[in-house]
């Protein structure tokens, strides 16, 4: 075989314990070397969410750079913040770790619960530089990428509803009221009708800006501008889950626009909240099968239920379709919910899915639209065969002929 052929396994070997390590998060350095820097940022982050359930500002600020004295400041003010969150847990997992010398970027798991809200914890991920300093490893910063949270963007204000927690960076405790009344009534509302057991309790976001909002979801606050509200969930993706049906549902957070939010009249406040409570009441049945017609025409169902609203008033963009003979051919899609599709598109995909609920409603009957929710949540992959399966064993029909009475239903009702 020869001398390279006999060497050969052993270096294959060598390459696929450094690929291991590398996958592992071990970055560069020696294998001791990164073993100890672990065990050490590891314990330097335990420490400081001990401090934070002790609410020890001192001790949790020992652990931050003394060199960099504007991310101590910012990190004091966020500790502050801290204070005014009911926490039942907050813990930090690292899931990564490259070494440079005295410097390391880490990648950590944090999770974080709120008593008598959160039936599981909420988790984002924050992207660290260290330092080693005499030995000892601070927190020097944060790097792109890392989530922002309320807490790190001002003063946080909160205001307790009967079934609601609204935590805002706006001081106009007005405001707030007013928002948390809109909770507290969206929370009956969706426990009417929707069937399964849920928390009952919101938690609520409002940013001071729409810029604020987009750093709460990740993106640019030009994807959010116009939009009311969100229910911002955990899982990667367009659409989350508790991980299966009938599972605790991760820690959803409604996030208000307050800027559009304000623009709305009391009613039209109240429809929003009420949509927003139903993503977050039937998060542990909606799954990657669902598709968006289904969980935004239910959101719609719920917010528009009891108003009395006729559905000219409340789907006109789809009513001047009718009108021009350009009524749908097909039900919409998830690409018909995209932001960057322009508002027309936008507000044809949700009036359309409102009706198409609407109409299940009335025809086969409540019982019968939640049943269906759920039957087509129960698969963890979707697509037009399962939507297709659900509707023949809850309303007797398949897709062709649902949707052709969804045409015919929006004819009588906008035309």
């Amino acid at each position: 075989m020869g001398e390279y052929g006999r060497r050969w396994p052993q270096a294959l070997a060598a390459v696929l314990l450094l690929a291991l390590l590398a996958a592992l998060g071990g970055g560069a350095g020696p294998p001791g070397e990164r073993r100890t820097a672990h065990d050490a940022v590891r314990a330097l982050l335990d420490t400081q969410a001990a401090a934070v359930h002790a609410g020890d500002a001192e001790r949790y600020l020992s652990h931050v750079d003394p060199a960099a004295p504007r991310y101590r400041a910012a990190q004091q003010r966020a500790f502050r913040n801290l204070g005014a969150l009911p926490l039942a847990e907050w813990s930090y997992e690292i899931t990564g770790l490259r070494l440079d010398g005295g410097r390391a970027a880490a990648e950590v798991r944090l999770r974080h619960r709120l008593r008598g809200y959160d039936r599981a914890p909420r988790t984002s991920v924050e992207k660290l530089d260290l330092v080693r300093r005499d030995g000892r490893w601070y927190v020097a910063g944060e790097r792109r990428g890392s989530a922002r949270q309320l807490w790190e963007q001002g003063r946080v204000t909160t205001v307790r509803g009967s079934r609601s927690l609204v935590l805002s960076t706006l001081a106009d405790r007005k405001v707030l009221r007013g928002v948390a009344r809109a909770a507290d009534r969206a929370v009956p509302a969706v426990s009417a009708a929707w069937p399964r057991p849920w928390p009952e309790r919101l938690v609520v976001l409002v940013p001071a800006s729409v810029r604020g909002m987009g750093e709460l979801l990740g993106a640019s606050a030009d994807a959010y501008a116009g939009i009311a509200a969100v229910t911002s969930s955990q899982s990667a993706g367009r659409r989350a889950s508790g991980g299966g049906p009938g599972r605790a549902a991760p820690a959803d957070r409604v996030v208000v626009n307050p800027e559009a939010y304000g623009l709305l009249s009391r009613e039209g406040r109240q429809v929003v909240m009420t949509h927003e409570t139903t993503h977050v009441a039937a998060r542990s049945h909606t799954t990657a099968a669902t598709p968006l017609w289904l969980s935004e025409g239910l959101a719609d169902w719920f917010g528009y239920r009891g108003t009395g609203r006729p559905a000219r008033q409340a789907a006109p963009e789809l009513a001047r379709a009718v009108y021009a003979e350009r009524i749908p051919r097909a039900l919409p899609t998830d690409e018909d919910f995209g932001f960057d599709n322009g508002a027309a598109v936008l507000a044809r995909a949700y009036e359309g899915s409102w009706l198409a609920c609407r109409m299940i409603a009335e025809r086969w009957g409540e019982r019968a639209l939640m049943t269906l929710y759920t039957a087509v949540g129960r698969h963890a992959d979707g697509g037009p065969k399962t939507t297709d399966r659900a509707l023949r064993a809850v309303l007797g029909v398949g897709t062709r002929e649902f949707t052709a009475q969804w045409r015919g239903y929006l004819r009588s009702e906008l035309g």
